[in-house]
């Protein structure tokens, strides 16, 4: 089967999410990276394209877009790693020249942004995918797939945190630029910590329970001295459908890496699960000892073994979860090619809905926020 021919916007070689999507893109060989926009700096862009061995380098992503359309050889997927204030445009741009698109979260900085970038996806028959990698771990693939099947009944209750500690002190003001762009609200939106992990941990809640938020309640704080956006967050959450949930996202949490933690409860059970734990989901039937599934082991169902690729005991996490996300993708654009809807070659990758939803997650939290934590609805 012939690799995709894929680009990469941001993502150059000094970056880490950019390694992260090189790495997962190549997982299953799927994926050939051919051309790149890889730097604001038309020189350091060419620099990083030569040490990561990419053929063809260019100055900006319009230049890109425009180039790679008009070959025979040209990219059929480009992938958006850059600062949040840059995916519209970019995206834009190559969905303008036919071609698809995935991008890392949130969709956008702005939801004006945001809804240009829908409007364009709405006009065009290319693909679009973001990332919520989380949704790719094959423990995630099977919690969805009991509750839809009725193993926890009616869902009641969902509570969902990640919290880290990375921006316990001001990094930002020491020269890190993970930290200075994503605190800076011109590049990454109105959201911190909100936009940045709580993204994430709402987006987990939704598709695991198959529920949305209907409203929410938030208390956002800044404890960074000086710092403009958001690094802790409590949020509390009423889904469609009467359920309630609580949200915790924090980045000034000292002892945590990356707690992202899921817990849902139904009439009949509930289950658990740990991101930094991801190979094991514990559920419980109401009046009955907690049961232990293992990926790969005794109890996997057929959702979680479509997603997992080696026995149980040997880890598979953060760089699998996003390579699901990236094999989805190639074969999604093949289902294309053969003639599926758009719609239909999805699947369950997310898309434009989950990265609108997750805009009004962000924003409906800084209004609330703004207002005394009042609830607002989505």
């Amino acid at each position: 089967m012939a690799r995709i021919r894929m680009g990469m916007v941001g993502g150059g070689n000094d970056a880490f999410i950019g390694g992260v999507h090189r790495i997962a893109s190549r997982i299953d060989d799927r994926f050939e990276l051919v051309a790149g926009a890889l730097s604001s700096s038309a020189e350091k862009s060419m620099l990083s394209a030569k040490a990561l061995h990419i053929p063809r380098s260019y100055a900006n992503f319009t230049e890109m877009a425009a180039a790679e359309a008009d070959r025979d050889d040209g990219i059929q997927v480009v992938s958006i790693v850059t600062p949040n204030h840059v995916h519209a445009d970019a995206a834009i741009a190559f969905i303008n020249k036919g071609i698809h698109v995935v991008c890392d979260k949130p969709l956008t900085s702005t939801l004006e942004d945001a809804n240009r970038l829908q409007d364009a996806i709405n006009n065009a028959s290319t693909l679009f995918v973001l990332t919520h990698n989380y949704t790719g771990y094959p423990m995630i693939r099977q919690a969805r797939s009991m509750i839809e099947a009725g193993a926890l009944g009616s869902v009641r209750i969902a509570q969902v945190e990640y919290p880290q500690d990375w921006l316990t002190t001001s990094i930002e003001n020491e020269g890190l630029k993970q930290a200075e762009w994503r605190t800076d609200p011109s590049r990454s939106g109105a959201g911190g910590s909100v936009g940045d992990i709580g993204t994430h941990a709402h987006n987990l809640a939704c598709f695991v329970t198959g529920l949305s938020v209907e409203s929410l309640a938030a208390d956002l704080q800044s404890f960074g001295p000086g710092r403009q956006l958001d690094d802790n967050a409590h949020v509390m959450l009423r889904f469609a459908g009467g359920a309630r949930g609580m949200l915790w996202c924090s980045q000034v949490a000292p002892g945590n890496e990356n707690g992202l933690k899921l817990r849902v409860y139904g009439e009949k059970g509930g289950i658990e699960w740990a991101q930094e734990d991801p190979n094991y989901l514990w559920f419980t039937e109401h009046g009955k000892p907690k049961q232990l599934v293992t990926r790969s082991g005794p109890g996997a169902n057929d959702a979680a073994n479509a997603v997992s690729r080696i026995p149980p005991g040997h880890p598979e996490g953060y760089l699998e979860g996003f390579a699901n996300i990236y094999t989805e993708l190639a074969d999604a654009i093949i289902a294309m090619q053969d003639g599926k809807s758009r719609q239909q070659a999805m699947g369950l990758l997310p898309g434009i809905t989950e990265g609108m939803d997750g805009m009004a997650f962000i924003n409906a939290c800084v209004e609330s926020s703004s207002n005394n934590s009042a609830w607002v609805t989505l």
